[in-house]
């Protein structure tokens, strides 16, 4: 099983390299008030990609941060009985439930 995802990661890498290879030429990205950037496909490829990441992590930074509050947060005093979602709720009176037995 290792080998095999070697092989795929060898694969993926040898397809980027390619692509790399046959992006050399300069590709020009115009930004406003007349300023352009030059650079290599791949570089602006890379860079895209790169800030695509960067703003996806940053969005979901508020979530996680209070994804982590809350599991800090020691649980609530109160000795209610918390409902867990897997119980069965009881019949209403004059009807019965089906047999269990080989659901």
């Amino acid at each position: 099983m290792r080998a095999l995802v070697w092989l795929l990661r060898a694969l993926v890498f040898f397809t980027l390299f390619a692509f790399a290879l046959n992006n050399q030429q300069d590709a020009v990205v115009r930004w406003f008030f007349g300023v352009e950037w030059r650079a290599p496909m791949v570089i602006v490829v890379l860079a895209a990609f790169a800030a695509g990441c960067g703003l996806g992590v940053l969005a979901m930074t508020p979530g996680w941060w209070r994804g982590r509050q809350l599991s800090r947060r020691p649980p609530p005093a109160d000795d209610t009985p918390r409902r867990t979602g897997t119980e069965v709720p009881p019949a209403p009176p004059g009807v019965e439930h089906p047999p269990r037995e080989g659901l």
